[in-house]
């Protein structure tokens, strides 16, 4: 219940009072309430028919009054170029095919004879663990050396309770065995832990065997081993193969998915930190869990529209959020404004004002219904509705229940929807089972879609009501010195190694980790008395168990808008915890969001069919012509045929962030022929966190709308 007591809309008191004691007489009636179903009374909402708008999901309010221009978006997938910032700040682009320079078969050179004296390390082991593990651990490398397979039992140590001296024996047997494998594994007692070592994949190993009932070793073997991947894995190789995947009007799970095929492994052997748009040329970071480099690499004969290279071997693999952020190159076409100041003063508008933080419109899906309307479905209870929102216009389904009649007609690349119908004619008229055969990080994803359509308005409203020049007494702000701690926008495959059947869909989650929480701070008359904070570090939350509310009218939206929906934040009206916001943690968001490293031009152009930025293939068919040249994709690919023009610009009068002037130096005309009516172009290049869209910015820029349908209109 602590949870839902931060939950509570807070008094709107203009004296700061304690959090706790005022909302007693209100949790005593929320829990009477609980019996009967949320806000039995309200309407709930139908779906809508007809593509979704921005202000259906809260998006509505601008961060500045600067006019902007009108300009057309993504008219080429190539004007949306997306690299990858890892975590280490190092920009991610494909720069090589070039295989890793170290063998991928042999043994490692220091290894030596097999007959090689470990007399020494095991002496220092005896001293670290003690007579009976040095016996065990003795008795363990005589049977190995001797020839033995993975049929070896492991040997359980004694039990440790001392966390740091555990991690201490893991490290010297891994530094001086290197091919032994070590996990720690629960006492008998429940209480204590043990060390459990076993043969690994090295040149002496193979895979071992799990065993239980080990005598008197009081240890419960009830994790098994990790068995993916060749068992005879060269141990001297980090077990993840590390690569840049670059792809063209592709979605990241898509691609990872024909690459996957071809390798015959799962989904779940890719790691990823994130996902990167469809429309959009885009490079990232990938690991493979035990796939050679060459395998890999041979591929780039076949695939369409996917190149992989830049690999390396590493001991770990990616996990979602794992990502600094990312870096845009972006150009805005057919661009139409009343002057040249007029572009100049809406791109400076950005730059120092920044835009509202929106979760865009990807965020929601491109479905026939948006994921938030599933969500509050889901959040509402309502099993049946929610499965016959998800399955859409199945017409055999929808209009006369025929679930064999269905599945038929679905393709098999639509697995989510194959699984569910299939869960129902093993399990008729069970919606909830139905609903359980999708992924996890699937059916999370219908939830905190909503949460981020909560968000989406209680910005809105914050933005309406108080404006960006200033904090207010009750907003919610992170603590001088204190990382903001936001979370990534991850997308993640499933337990049974399926993909969402919607490319264009996003499926995120927040974190919250408990050092964040602790670091969040509600504004008082004293802080804006010493102007401590500005509106940059207001954060609003992402409802859950464990987030605070703004403690000023903001609050108010987020019960307003769930109690419309039917749902309420406080308490849930089932069981199922993904399927409830009081299941969940929560999150914050900051409010307002400034471009990094803002850079940008303005060109004149010809030919929309010539590309105005320059890829990583483009720039890789000049050093590796042989590999790069064979990129084919649906015709409009960066082909290196266009290379000559793709640095040519008629003139660029744009400043970067520094107050320096771009060059205007050259005067160079772009297109075959200079007879050609000449279009205006907008190069935007800028950096932005995991979390935060891009779309959202150059919503700001052209103060238009960056749905489908109104961009549709501007590429005529």
């Amino acid at each position: 219940m602590r949870g839902r007591r931060l939950l509570n809309p807070l008094p709107l008191l203009r004296t700061p009072k304690p959090l706790s004691r005022p909302l007693a007489a209100h949790f005593r009636g929320a829990r009477a309430r609980a019996a009967a179903p949320a806000h039995p009374s309200a309407p709930l909402p139908a779906p809508r028919c007809g593509p979704l708008a921005e202000p259906d999901v809260g998006i509505s309010r601008f961060a500045s009054t600067v006019p902007g221009f009108r300009g057309a978006l993504k008219q080429r997938y190539s004007d949306f170029v997306v690299h990858e910032v890892a975590r280490d700040g190092a920009l991610v682009r494909l720069t090589s095919f070039d295989l890793p320079d170290v063998d991928e078969c042999g043994d490692n050179a220091e290894d030596g004879d097999a007959d090689e004296d470990y007399s020494r390390a095991l002496e220092s082991f005896r001293l670290l663990c003690g007579e009976a593990d040095h016996d065990a651990l003795r008795g363990l490398l005589g049977s190995v050396l001797d020839g033995g397979d993975g049929n070896l039992s492991p040997i359980i140590l004694s039990a440790d309770a001392d966390k740091a001296h555990r991690s201490e024996v893991h490290e010297f047997i891994k530094r001086n065995f290197k091919f032994l494998i070590t996990d720690t594994v629960d006492h008998s007692d429940g209480i204590q832990k043990c060390i459990r070592v076993r043969l690994g994949s090295g040149p002496r190993g193979g895979r071992g065997r799990t065993k239980r009932g080990m005598g008197s070793s009081g240890w419960r073997d009830d994790r098994p081993f990790d068995s993916r991947g060749s068992t005879s894995w060269p141990y001297h190789l980090g077990k993840f193969l590390r690569f840049h995947l670059y792809k063209e009007n592709r979605d990241t799970q898509e691609a990872l998915g024909v690459i996957g095929k071809m390798l015959g492994v799962q989904p779940r052997s890719f790691g990823v930190a994130g996902t990167k748009d469809k429309r959009a040329v885009t490079t990232q970071q990938v690991t493979l869990f035990k796939v050679h480099a060459s395998r890999l690499a041979a591929l780039n004969n076949k695939l369409i529209g996917i190149r992989v290279g830049d690999f390396s071997y590493v001991n770990e693999g990616l996990v979602l959020g794992q990502l600094k952020g990312n870096r845009f190159a972006i150009t805005l076409r057919n661009v139409v404004a009343e002057s040249d100041d007029v572009i100049k003063a809406a791109v400076d508008g950005l730059s120092k004002n920044g835009f509202i933080n929106y979760y865009g419109l990807q965020r929601f899906g491109s479905g026939s219904v948006p994921t938030h309307i599933v969500g509050a479905a889901l959040l509402r209870g309502e099993w049946r509705h929610a499965v016959s929102l998800i399955l859409g216009t199945r017409v055999h389904y929808k209009g006369h229940g025929d679930i064999d009649v269905a599945l038929s007609g679905i393709p098999r690349h639509l697995t989510v929807e194959r699984a569910m119908l299939q869960r129902l004619k093993k399990y008729p008229g069970n919606y909830l089972q139905a609903l359980m055969a999708i992924p996890k990080t699937l059916r999370l994803m219908y939830v905190h879609s909503y949460q981020s359509y909560l968000w989406n308005h209680a910005a809105s409203m914050r933005v309406e009501k108080y404006g960006i020049l200033q904090v207010v007494e009750g907003d919610l702000v992170y603590k001088k010195g204190c990382s903001l701690g936001e979370a990534a926008t991850v997308d993640t495959f499933d337990d049974n190694g399926s993909h969402t059947n919607s490319p264009e869909m996003e499926m995120s989650y927040e974190t919250l980790p408990e050092e964040v929480i602790q670091s969040l701070k509600i504004v008082d008359s004293e802080d804006l008395l010493k102007a401590v904070y500005t509106f940059e570090d207001v954060v609003l939350p992402l409802p859950g168990s464990e987030t605070l509310l703004p403690r000023n009218e903001v609050a108010g939206i987020y019960h307003e808008i769930a109690k419309k929906d039917g749902i309420s934040l406080i308490e849930s009206v089932h069981g199922i915890k993904d399927f409830s916001i009081t299941g969940m943690r929560g999150g914050y968001r900051r409010v307002l969001q400034r471009p990094i490293d803002f850079k940008w031009d303005l060109m004149t152009y010809t030919e929309d069919n010539v590309p105005l930025v320059e890829t990583d293939l483009a720039v890789l068919s000049k050093t590796q012509p042989s590999e790069a040249n064979k990129l084919l994709s649906d015709g409009t690919s960066s082909c290196p045929s266009c290379d000559s023009s793709l640095d040519a610009s008629l003139y660029t009068s744009g400043s970067t962030t520094d107050g320096t002037e771009a060059s205007s130096e050259k005067t160079k005309s772009i297109g075959i022929s200079d007879l050609l009516p000449k279009k205006l172009a907008v190069k935007l290049e800028f950096t932005l966190p995991a979390s935060s869209y891009a779309t959202m910015a150059i919503r700001e820029l052209t103060k238009t709308s960056t749905s489908v349908a109104y961009q549709k209109t501007l590429n005529c």
